[in-house]
């Protein structure tokens, strides 16, 4: 620990939003604002109906990454580049942007987000641990990820869907639940064990694609929130895969442990804060609105034992969601700077998770029939808050995987 301290203290952090990419992040509240919003209500009632509009945004988008002006923006994550700086520094790239434009999106809709084509979490897989090869290959796919399993919900460790080898292909047999996107994306990372006896270290991520045999949905999953997103129950039996669609390398180094999974959960939770502060940051956002609207001035100026209880719960809020945006940005910022982030991605997403939560609901409360009707957006934004505190490791696993950073303990040691 130490050592790392030493390390972080000579290089100071920014969090500034860097210039090159302040367009990004303004066209991503306009389109959140002027795209999102106005549909949000109807595919949050018409679940499992695909939202049409969003294949003009995804276009969109394609087109901003063909010219460069779009570079890591959205959901898919950032691969992380090993080689050494040509020029030491600190950086704000593009990492940074993602988690910024990500929470620009979901101040429009989460579920909207979570369904944008060629955004999805498998994405994130791909550009964690994929080979130069991969990336190539897999670059243009949609891809969901499928982890959790009906035995298990946040220990990833606990994958019992098995990759036996044959030939120049991987046999799939088991079951994937939750799998967000997975029936409109283009294709599944899914993470199976080649050899269950040997641990953590024998897991490894896979890239089918849809309508490969031996593949099916079961079913899609009736949600509290985020109803625009697509949620599936997906059965995999002995269902084949080249071998080229492991991603990264077959070699299974008991000394790397679970490091793939790691790289990926380093990538995506810093994305899943970011979602739960663009949420949060709009129910703020409407909150502040309606009280001013009631004649609730919130002063910045004054002490809040010194206004209504509303105003004072209100600073508290902002309070809160503040150190969650510092915490999503500090991770997203190391990563940049390509600095181990992996405490700190557990933190933003622990924080956040929590945070969103409460704020949303606390909003609902302050907001009063409004908050609960569907006048506003409010109530919609409660609901899809909860699952940001769920997926991609609960609130008790990520204080699990800080609390063995911080100790410098295995999690044999610290179950």
């Amino acid at each position: 620990m130490r050592a790392r301290s030493e390390a972080s203290t000579r290089m100071s952090i920014n969090l500034e939003t860097p210039k090159k990419i302040r367009p990004l992040i303004d066209q991503a509240h306009q389109v959140a604002m002027n795209m999102l919003r106005p549909i949000s209500r109807k595919y949050d009632a018409a679940e499992h109906e695909y939202p049409k509009e969003l294949d003009m945004l995804a276009a969109m988008i394609d087109g901003l990454a063909d010219s460069g002006a779009s570079e890591g923006a959205g959901a898919a994550g950032v691969r992380r580049d090993d080689k050494p700086e040509e020029k030491a520094g600190n950086k704000n790239g593009a990492n940074l942007a993602s988690v910024l434009s990500v929470g620009e999106m979901c101040w429009g809709d989460v579920g909207l987000l979570l369904s944008m084509p060629r955004q999805g979490l498998g994405n994130s897989a791909i550009a964690s641990v994929a080979t130069d090869e991969q990336l190539a290959r897999f670059g243009p796919t949609w891809a969901a990820m499928a982890i959790t399993e009906p035995s298990f919900g946040s220990d990833s460790a606990a994958i019992s869907t098995t990759a036996v080898k044959d030939g120049d292909e991987y046999v799939l047999n088991g079951e994937k639940i939750f799998v967000t996107s997975g029936e409109r994306a283009d294709s599944v990372v899914v993470w199976a064990t080649l050899d269950k006896s040997l641990g953590r270290a024998a897991i490894k991520s896979f890239v089918v694609t849809k309508g490969t045999p031996g593949m099916k949905v079961e079913r899609l999953e009736h949600k509290l929130g985020i109803r625009a997103s697509d949620t599936a129950v997906i059965m995999f039996t002995d269902c084949r895969v080249p071998a080229a669609n492991l991603l990264g390398s077959p070699e299974i180094d008991t000394k790397m442990g679970f490091a793939g999974a790691m790289a990926t959960f380093d990538n995506t939770r810093p994305l899943v804060a970011a979602m739960a502060v663009g949420c949060a940051r709009a129910s703020l956002d409407l909150t502040r609105d309606i009280l001013r609207d009631a004649g609730i001035e919130i002063d910045y100026d004054r002490p809040a034992f010194s206004q209504s209880a509303a105003a004072a719960t209100f600073l508290q809020l902002e309070a809160d969601w503040e150190a969650a945006y510092l915490l999503t940005l500090q991770s997203a910022w190391m990563a940049d700077n390509r600095q181990p982030n992996s405490m700190e991605a557990s933190m933003a997403k622990a924080k956040a998770g929590r945070v969103g939560s409460d704020v949303t609901l606390r909003c609902v409360e302050l907001a009063g029939t409004l908050g609960y009707s569907e006048t506003d957006l409010l109530e919609k934004w409660g609901r899809d808050s909860k699952i940001l505190d769920i997926f991609e490791g609960t609130q008790q696993i990520q204080q699990l995987i800080v609390a063995r950073r911080i100790l410098g303990l295995s999690s044999a040691e610290l179950k």
